[in-house]
C-alpha cells in the first residue's frame, strides 16, 4: 500500500522594479522561496540568465535537493546499521545542457559525499548503504537524468 504526501511551497517573484517586465532589463529575476512554517531562501537565476550571483538559483536548489535526500536516506540507514556517522559534507555537481532555442536540462549529477565514521569494522557495510540510499531517495527516483554518487569514507577514533 502505497502513501500519498503532499507538499506545498511559496515563490515569490520580488524583482520588479517598477515597470514589471516590460523589458528583459526591466526587471530582477529575484524571488523567495518559504513555507509558512519557515525561513525564506533568496533565489535568483544563473548568473548566466542576468541572474544574482548571491542567491541560490533553480538549478543548485536541484543539486542541494538530490544531496539532502541521498544524505537524509544515508544517516537513517547508518543508525539503523549501528554506524556512527560524525560528519557529512557533499559537494555535489551537476551538468546542465542548454539547448540552440534556449531551453535546457540536466545531463547528469554527482555527489560527492565525504563521511566521517567512528567504527572501522562497518566500513565495507558504510559504503554499500550508498546504494541503498541512491535506490530508497525520493527525489533520485524522480529524476530523467544519470545521479552518480562517489563517498570517500575516512574512520574516525
Amino acid at each position: 500500500m502505497s502513501k500519498e504526501h503532499n507538499y506545498t511551497i511559496e515563490v515569490k517573484w520580488t524583482g520588479n522594479l517598477g515597470k514589471g517586465t516590460q523589458s528583459s532589463a526591466a526587471y530582477t529575476r529575484d524571488h523567495e522561496i518559504s513555507k509558512k512554517t519557515g525561513g525564506v531562501i533568496l533565489g535568483s537565476s544563473d548568473p548566466v540568465f542576468k541572474g544574482n550571483p548571491e542567491r541560490y538559483n533553480p538549478e543548485e536548489l536541484l543539486l542541494s535537493t538530490l544531496s539532502a535526500c541521498h544524505m537524509l536516506m544515508y544517516l537513517h540507514f547508518c543508525s539503523d546499521n549501528q554506524i556512527t556517522v560524525v560528519e557529512y559534507i557533499d559537494n555535489s555537481v551537476g551538468v546542465m545542457e542548454e539547448e540552440a532555442r534556449g531551453s535546457g536540462h540536466f545531463v547528469s549529477a554527482t555527489l560527492k559525499p565525504r563521511i566521517k565514521i567512528l567504527e572501522a569494522d562497518r566500513l565495507e557495510k558504510a559504503v554499500e548503504l550508498h546504494h541503498q540510499s541512491h535506490e530508497y531517495c525520493f527525489i533520485a527516483n524522480s529524476i530523467n537524468f544519470p545521479l552518480n554518487v562517489e563517498p570517500e569514507i575516512e574512520v574516525v577514533r
